[in-house]
Protein backbone atom coordinates (compact mmCIF):
# COMPACT_ATOMS: atom_id res chain seq x y z
CA UNK A 1 0.00 0.00 0.00
CA UNK A 2 2.82 2.54 0.92
CA UNK A 3 5.05 1.27 -2.02
CA UNK A 4 2.02 1.93 -4.50
CA UNK A 5 2.07 5.83 -2.25
CA UNK A 6 5.76 6.30 -2.39
CA UNK A 7 5.93 5.32 -6.44
CA UNK A 8 3.57 8.48 -6.74
CA UNK A 9 5.45 10.44 -4.51
CA UNK A 10 8.79 9.52 -6.11
CA UNK A 11 7.37 11.33 -9.53
CA UNK A 12 7.59 14.26 -7.58
CA UNK A 13 10.31 13.64 -5.51
CA UNK A 14 13.22 11.26 -6.60
CA UNK A 15 14.15 11.01 -2.49
CA UNK A 16 10.91 8.64 -2.10
CA UNK A 17 12.49 6.09 -4.77
CA UNK A 18 14.04 4.85 -1.93
CA UNK A 19 10.88 2.86 -0.53
CA UNK A 20 11.41 0.74 -4.05
CA UNK A 21 14.34 -0.81 -2.68
CA UNK A 22 13.06 -4.54 -0.84
CA UNK A 23 15.71 -4.32 1.76
CA UNK A 24 14.18 -1.03 3.28
CA UNK A 25 10.71 -2.42 2.91
CA UNK A 26 11.40 -5.60 4.57
CA UNK A 27 13.31 -3.50 7.59
CA UNK A 28 10.47 -1.50 7.88
CA UNK A 29 7.95 -4.57 7.81
CA UNK A 30 9.38 -5.86 10.57
CA UNK A 31 9.74 -2.59 12.34
CA UNK A 32 6.06 -2.17 11.98
CA UNK A 33 5.03 -5.88 12.90
CA UNK A 34 7.44 -5.49 16.23
CA UNK A 35 5.59 -2.28 17.28
CA UNK A 36 2.29 -3.53 16.64
CA UNK A 37 2.57 -6.58 18.35
CA UNK A 38 4.26 -4.72 21.40
CA UNK A 39 1.99 -2.02 21.49
CA UNK A 40 -1.29 -4.07 20.92
CA UNK A 41 0.21 -7.53 23.50
CA UNK A 42 -0.44 -6.21 26.70
CA UNK A 43 -4.09 -5.16 26.00
CA UNK A 44 -4.53 -8.20 24.19
CA UNK A 45 -3.63 -9.94 27.20
CA UNK A 46 -6.05 -8.21 29.56
CA UNK A 47 -8.91 -8.89 27.26
CA UNK A 48 -7.88 -12.58 27.31
CA UNK A 49 -7.95 -12.81 30.79
CA UNK A 50 -11.50 -11.14 31.07
CA UNK A 51 -13.00 -13.49 28.72
CA UNK A 52 -11.15 -16.33 30.52
CA UNK A 53 -9.98 -17.48 27.89
CA UNK A 54 -7.14 -19.74 29.43
CA UNK A 55 -4.82 -22.36 28.99
CA UNK A 56 -5.37 -26.20 29.76
CA UNK A 57 -2.58 -28.59 30.98
CA UNK A 58 -1.94 -31.96 30.43
CA UNK A 59 -2.04 -33.43 33.85
CA UNK A 60 0.02 -36.25 32.49
CA UNK A 61 3.04 -34.30 31.73
CA UNK A 62 5.57 -32.30 33.69
CA UNK A 63 4.07 -31.20 36.72
CA UNK A 64 5.74 -27.62 36.60
CA UNK A 65 3.57 -27.06 33.79
CA UNK A 66 0.24 -27.41 36.08
CA UNK A 67 0.90 -23.95 37.50
CA UNK A 68 0.77 -22.39 33.75
CA UNK A 69 -3.32 -23.87 33.62
CA UNK A 70 -5.28 -20.78 32.89
CA UNK A 71 -2.64 -18.44 31.21
CA UNK A 72 -4.44 -17.04 27.99
CA UNK A 73 -3.92 -18.20 24.95
CA UNK A 74 -4.93 -17.73 21.38
CA UNK A 75 -2.07 -14.94 21.18
CA UNK A 76 -1.41 -15.90 17.80
CA UNK A 77 -4.14 -13.73 16.57
CA UNK A 78 -2.09 -11.53 17.43
CA UNK A 79 0.67 -12.45 15.42
CA UNK A 80 -0.78 -12.83 12.32
CA UNK A 81 -2.79 -9.38 12.81
CA UNK A 82 1.15 -8.26 13.00
CA UNK A 83 2.07 -9.58 10.18
CA UNK A 84 -0.78 -8.97 7.72
CA UNK A 85 -0.15 -5.09 8.81
CA UNK A 86 3.54 -5.26 7.80
CA UNK A 87 2.63 -7.36 4.46
CA UNK A 88 -0.14 -4.75 3.51
CA UNK A 89 1.86 -1.57 4.36
CA UNK A 90 5.14 -2.30 2.86
CA UNK A 91 4.90 -5.31 0.28
CA UNK A 92 4.29 -5.35 -3.46
CA UNK A 93 0.41 -5.92 -3.59
CA UNK A 94 0.40 -6.85 -7.38
CA UNK A 95 3.15 -10.10 -6.13
CA UNK A 96 1.13 -13.06 -6.50
CA UNK A 97 3.81 -15.11 -4.02
CA UNK A 98 2.93 -12.28 -1.17
CA UNK A 99 -0.74 -13.19 -1.71
CA UNK A 100 -0.10 -16.75 -1.34
CA UNK A 101 1.84 -16.66 1.11
CA UNK A 102 -0.08 -14.43 3.07
CA UNK A 103 -3.27 -15.91 2.89
CA UNK A 104 -1.76 -19.29 3.28
CA UNK A 105 -0.47 -17.78 6.52
CA UNK A 106 -4.38 -16.58 7.23
CA UNK A 107 -5.99 -19.73 6.46
CA UNK A 108 -4.38 -21.86 8.66
CA UNK A 109 -4.58 -19.59 11.47
CA UNK A 110 -8.31 -20.05 10.93
CA UNK A 111 -7.99 -23.94 11.31
CA UNK A 112 -6.24 -23.23 14.50
CA UNK A 113 -8.72 -20.48 16.10
CA UNK A 114 -11.34 -22.76 15.38
CA UNK A 115 -9.66 -25.30 17.15
CA UNK A 116 -8.36 -23.04 20.24
CA UNK A 117 -12.14 -21.59 20.82
CA UNK A 118 -13.90 -24.97 20.74
CA UNK A 119 -10.49 -26.05 23.38
CA UNK A 120 -10.90 -22.86 25.43
CA UNK A 121 -13.98 -21.33 25.04
CA UNK A 122 -16.53 -24.15 24.46
CA UNK A 123 -14.49 -26.52 27.06
CA UNK A 124 -14.59 -28.95 24.65
CA UNK A 125 -11.28 -31.04 25.31
CA UNK A 126 -11.32 -32.42 21.82
CA UNK A 127 -11.10 -29.05 19.82
CA UNK A 128 -11.06 -29.55 16.18
CA UNK A 129 -11.40 -33.24 15.86
CA UNK A 130 -8.39 -34.14 14.13
CA UNK A 131 -9.54 -36.07 11.00
CA UNK A 132 -11.21 -32.22 9.84
CA UNK A 133 -7.84 -30.51 11.43
CA UNK A 134 -6.15 -32.34 8.87
CA UNK A 135 -8.79 -32.43 6.48
CA UNK A 136 -8.87 -28.67 6.05
CA UNK A 137 -5.00 -28.07 6.11
CA UNK A 138 -5.15 -30.62 3.21
CA UNK A 139 -7.82 -28.43 1.20
CA UNK A 140 -5.70 -25.14 2.12
CA UNK A 141 -2.60 -26.65 1.49
CA UNK A 142 -3.45 -28.40 -1.96
CA UNK A 143 -5.16 -24.66 -3.31
CA UNK A 144 -1.66 -22.73 -2.38
CA UNK A 145 0.22 -25.03 -3.79
CA UNK A 146 -1.87 -26.18 -7.17
CA UNK A 147 -2.44 -22.23 -7.78
CA UNK A 148 1.69 -21.88 -7.62
CA UNK A 149 1.80 -24.92 -10.01
CA UNK A 150 -0.78 -23.94 -13.05
CA UNK A 151 0.66 -20.11 -12.68
CA UNK A 152 4.23 -20.93 -13.09
CA UNK A 153 5.89 -19.42 -15.79
CA UNK A 154 9.59 -20.34 -14.92
CA UNK A 155 10.60 -23.81 -15.32
CA UNK A 156 12.74 -22.95 -11.27
CA UNK A 157 9.33 -22.49 -9.96
CA UNK A 158 8.30 -26.40 -10.39
CA UNK A 159 12.38 -27.62 -9.72
CA UNK A 160 13.56 -29.86 -6.53
CA UNK A 161 17.13 -28.33 -5.82
CA UNK A 162 19.38 -30.43 -3.67
CA UNK A 163 22.12 -28.69 -1.42
CA UNK A 164 25.69 -29.07 -1.62
CA UNK A 165 25.21 -30.74 -5.33
CA UNK A 166 24.99 -27.48 -7.61
CA UNK A 167 24.00 -29.36 -11.08
CA UNK A 168 21.69 -31.62 -9.45
CA UNK A 169 18.00 -30.09 -10.41
CA UNK A 170 15.04 -32.27 -10.33
CA UNK A 171 12.09 -31.21 -12.41
CA UNK A 172 9.65 -32.27 -11.04
CA UNK A 173 6.30 -31.59 -13.32
CA UNK A 174 2.90 -32.49 -11.54
CA UNK A 175 4.82 -34.17 -8.61
CA UNK A 176 5.07 -30.83 -7.76
CA UNK A 177 1.93 -30.45 -6.27
CA UNK A 178 2.12 -33.27 -3.19
CA UNK A 179 5.36 -32.44 -2.77
CA UNK A 180 4.77 -29.08 -1.88
CA UNK A 181 1.77 -29.90 0.21
CA UNK A 182 3.48 -32.26 2.24
CA UNK A 183 6.28 -29.53 2.79
CA UNK A 184 3.44 -26.92 3.94
CA UNK A 185 1.27 -29.18 6.04
CA UNK A 186 3.95 -30.78 7.41
CA UNK A 187 5.96 -27.30 8.57
CA UNK A 188 2.41 -26.35 10.71
CA UNK A 189 2.43 -29.45 12.32
CA UNK A 190 5.99 -29.67 12.84
CA UNK A 191 6.00 -26.15 14.36
CA UNK A 192 2.58 -27.16 16.48
CA UNK A 193 4.26 -29.91 18.32
CA UNK A 194 6.98 -28.11 18.87
CA UNK A 195 4.94 -25.15 20.72
CA UNK A 196 4.96 -26.85 24.27
CA UNK A 197 7.44 -24.41 25.95
CA UNK A 198 7.18 -20.93 26.96
CA UNK A 199 8.82 -19.24 23.48
CA UNK A 200 10.64 -22.71 22.19
CA UNK A 201 8.43 -22.55 18.98
CA UNK A 202 8.61 -18.82 18.46
CA UNK A 203 12.54 -17.74 18.62
CA UNK A 204 13.36 -20.76 16.49
CA UNK A 205 10.39 -19.68 13.82
CA UNK A 206 11.94 -16.09 13.70
CA UNK A 207 15.10 -17.21 13.00
CA UNK A 208 14.23 -19.99 10.19
CA UNK A 209 12.32 -16.57 8.92
CA UNK A 210 14.60 -14.60 8.82
CA UNK A 211 17.51 -17.03 6.97
CA UNK A 212 14.87 -17.43 4.36
CA UNK A 213 14.16 -14.37 3.57
CA UNK A 214 18.28 -13.71 3.04
CA UNK A 215 17.96 -16.80 0.63
CA UNK A 216 14.96 -15.29 -0.89
CA UNK A 217 16.51 -12.09 -1.11
CA UNK A 218 19.60 -13.49 -3.22
CA UNK A 219 17.37 -15.74 -5.00
CA UNK A 220 15.59 -12.95 -6.55
CA UNK A 221 18.52 -10.97 -7.45
CA UNK A 222 19.89 -12.05 -11.00
CA UNK A 223 23.27 -11.54 -10.10
CA UNK A 224 24.14 -13.22 -6.40
CA UNK A 225 21.32 -15.82 -7.82
CA UNK A 226 24.25 -16.29 -10.47
CA UNK A 227 27.18 -15.79 -8.42
CA UNK A 228 25.58 -18.71 -6.08
CA UNK A 229 24.46 -20.76 -8.52
CA UNK A 230 21.27 -21.17 -6.86
CA UNK A 231 16.95 -20.60 -8.71
CA UNK A 232 16.76 -17.34 -9.87
CA UNK A 233 12.98 -16.59 -9.75
CA UNK A 234 11.22 -13.50 -10.80
CA UNK A 235 9.55 -11.93 -7.78
CA UNK A 236 10.23 -14.33 -4.62
CA UNK A 237 12.81 -11.38 -3.41
CA UNK A 238 9.37 -9.74 -2.24
CA UNK A 239 9.44 -12.75 0.57
CA UNK A 240 11.87 -10.55 2.21
CA UNK A 241 8.76 -8.63 3.26
CA UNK A 242 7.17 -11.50 4.48
CA UNK A 243 10.15 -12.80 6.45
CA UNK A 244 10.66 -9.37 7.98
CA UNK A 245 7.07 -9.20 9.45
CA UNK A 246 7.30 -12.99 10.85
CA UNK A 247 10.21 -11.70 12.47
CA UNK A 248 8.93 -8.83 13.61
CA UNK A 249 5.71 -10.44 15.28
CA UNK A 250 7.45 -13.10 16.18
CA UNK A 251 10.14 -11.36 18.09
CA UNK A 252 7.04 -8.62 19.56
CA UNK A 253 5.03 -11.56 20.86
CA UNK A 254 8.54 -13.16 22.00
CA UNK A 255 8.03 -10.34 24.61
CA UNK A 256 5.62 -11.35 26.52
CA UNK A 257 5.68 -15.43 25.31
CA UNK A 258 9.23 -15.83 26.71
CA UNK A 259 9.82 -17.63 30.18
CA UNK A 260 7.24 -17.13 32.27
CA UNK A 261 5.07 -16.42 29.50
CA UNK A 262 2.38 -14.14 29.85
CA UNK A 263 0.21 -15.72 26.86
CA UNK A 264 0.63 -18.55 24.67
CA UNK A 265 0.36 -18.52 20.93
CA UNK A 266 -2.19 -21.76 20.85
CA UNK A 267 -2.80 -23.47 17.45
CA UNK A 268 -4.15 -20.47 15.95
CA UNK A 269 -0.41 -18.92 15.91
CA UNK A 270 1.47 -22.00 15.67
CA UNK A 271 -0.20 -23.34 12.75
CA UNK A 272 -0.42 -20.37 10.99
CA UNK A 273 3.63 -19.85 11.40
CA UNK A 274 4.04 -22.97 10.40
CA UNK A 275 2.52 -22.51 7.40
CA UNK A 276 3.73 -19.82 6.44
CA UNK A 277 7.29 -21.41 6.32
CA UNK A 278 6.59 -23.87 4.62
CA UNK A 279 4.85 -22.15 1.92
CA UNK A 280 7.86 -19.24 1.93
CA UNK A 281 10.40 -22.67 1.31
CA UNK A 282 8.10 -23.61 -1.44
CA UNK A 283 8.09 -20.47 -3.62
CA UNK A 284 11.78 -19.43 -3.40
CA UNK A 285 12.36 -23.72 -3.94
CA UNK A 286 14.53 -24.61 -1.28
CA UNK A 287 12.67 -26.95 0.59
CA UNK A 288 15.51 -29.05 1.80
CA UNK A 289 17.43 -26.11 3.36
CA UNK A 290 14.02 -25.20 5.49
CA UNK A 291 14.46 -29.10 6.57
CA UNK A 292 18.15 -28.24 7.78
CA UNK A 293 17.42 -24.95 9.26
CA UNK A 294 14.00 -26.26 11.29
CA UNK A 295 15.76 -28.85 12.09
CA UNK A 296 14.31 -29.06 15.65
CA UNK A 297 11.15 -28.88 14.43
CA UNK A 298 12.03 -32.04 12.43
CA UNK A 299 13.30 -33.51 15.44
CA UNK A 300 10.18 -33.22 17.63
CA UNK A 301 7.81 -34.59 14.91
CA UNK A 302 10.59 -37.46 14.65
CA UNK A 303 9.89 -37.63 18.17
CA UNK A 304 6.47 -38.26 18.15
CA UNK A 305 6.22 -40.29 15.02
CA UNK A 306 8.92 -42.62 16.92
CA UNK A 307 7.12 -42.72 19.97
CA UNK A 308 3.62 -43.41 18.82
CA UNK A 309 5.17 -46.32 16.72
CA UNK A 310 6.63 -47.76 19.20
CA UNK A 311 4.42 -48.09 21.21
CA UNK A 312 2.07 -49.84 18.71
CA UNK A 313 4.73 -51.95 17.35
CA UNK A 314 6.41 -53.12 20.28
CA UNK A 315 3.88 -51.95 23.46
CA UNK A 316 7.08 -49.78 24.67
CA UNK A 317 8.07 -46.01 24.86
CA UNK A 318 11.39 -44.62 23.59
CA UNK A 319 11.02 -41.57 25.57
CA UNK A 320 9.34 -40.58 28.44
CA UNK A 321 7.21 -38.12 27.05
CA UNK A 322 6.45 -36.99 23.84
CA UNK A 323 7.09 -34.70 21.85
CA UNK A 324 11.39 -35.17 23.03
CA UNK A 325 11.17 -31.51 24.98
CA UNK A 326 8.97 -32.99 27.41
CA UNK A 327 11.27 -35.90 27.69
CA UNK A 328 14.60 -33.52 28.34
CA UNK A 329 12.01 -31.85 31.31
CA UNK A 330 11.07 -35.48 32.91
CA UNK A 331 14.74 -36.06 33.08
CA UNK A 332 15.67 -33.37 35.10
CA UNK A 333 16.15 -30.58 32.83
CA UNK A 334 14.75 -26.87 34.07
CA UNK A 335 12.32 -25.38 31.47
CA UNK A 336 14.61 -22.62 30.80
CA UNK A 337 17.52 -24.52 29.56
CA UNK A 338 15.59 -27.14 27.62
CA UNK A 339 14.26 -23.76 25.75
CA UNK A 340 17.63 -22.02 25.21
CA UNK A 341 19.51 -25.46 24.02
CA UNK A 342 16.98 -25.94 21.28
CA UNK A 343 17.19 -22.01 20.48
CA UNK A 344 21.13 -22.26 20.33
CA UNK A 345 20.72 -25.63 18.33
CA UNK A 346 18.31 -23.89 15.69
CA UNK A 347 21.41 -21.02 15.06
CA UNK A 348 23.67 -23.67 13.94
CA UNK A 349 21.62 -25.38 11.98
CA UNK A 350 20.11 -21.77 10.29
CA UNK A 351 23.84 -20.69 10.09
CA UNK A 352 24.56 -24.63 8.49
CA UNK A 353 21.51 -23.66 6.04
CA UNK A 354 23.08 -20.89 4.78
CA UNK A 355 26.55 -22.32 3.95
CA UNK A 356 24.75 -24.64 2.14
CA UNK A 357 24.42 -21.94 -0.73
CA UNK A 358 28.06 -22.19 -1.07
CA UNK A 359 28.97 -25.54 -0.39
CA UNK A 360 28.19 -26.78 -3.62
Amino acid sequence: MLTWLAQLLAEWDSAFSVFQYITLRGILSAMTALIISTLVGPKMIVWLRTMQIGQAVRVDGPQSHLSKAGTPTMGGALIIVAISSGVLLWGDLSNKYLWVALLTTIAFGAVGWVDDYRKVVEKDSRGLPARWKYFWQSVIGFAAVTFLFFNATQTPETTLYVPFFKDVAVAMGLLFIPWAYLVVVGSSNAVNLTDGLDGLAILPTVMVAVGLGMIAYLGGHTQFADYLNIAYIAGTGEMVVFCGAIAGAGLGFLWFNTYPAMVFMGDVGALALGAALGIVAVIIRQELVLFIMGGVFVIETLSVIIQVASFKLRGKRVFKMAPIHHHFELSGWPEPRVIVRFWIITAMLVLFGLATLKLR
